[in-house]
């Protein structure tokens, strides 16, 4: 499982972060703090999220299901 959520934890962390950031764009903090701030956010959010996933994935692959 491990492997599996190194896998997609690019493409689970970029898009975290990048939401991020839009949000605090879009709320007009166009400081650089909480642009970090927020990407460091998306970036640890990520960790748990890809974890998830992963284990969501195989376990419906034992199960014999597509993944909801």
């Amino acid at each position: 499982m491990l492997r599996l959520a190194l896998v997609l934890f690019p493409f689970i962390a970029t898009t975290l972060m990048g939401s991020g950031v839009a949000i605090v764009l879009t709320l007009n903090m166009v400081a650089p703090l909480p642009i970090v701030l927020s990407a460091g956010a998306g970036l640890l959010l990520s960790i748990p999220v890809c974890w998830l996933v992963a284990r969501r994935i195989l376990l419906a692959q034992e199960a014999g299901q597509p993944p909801q």
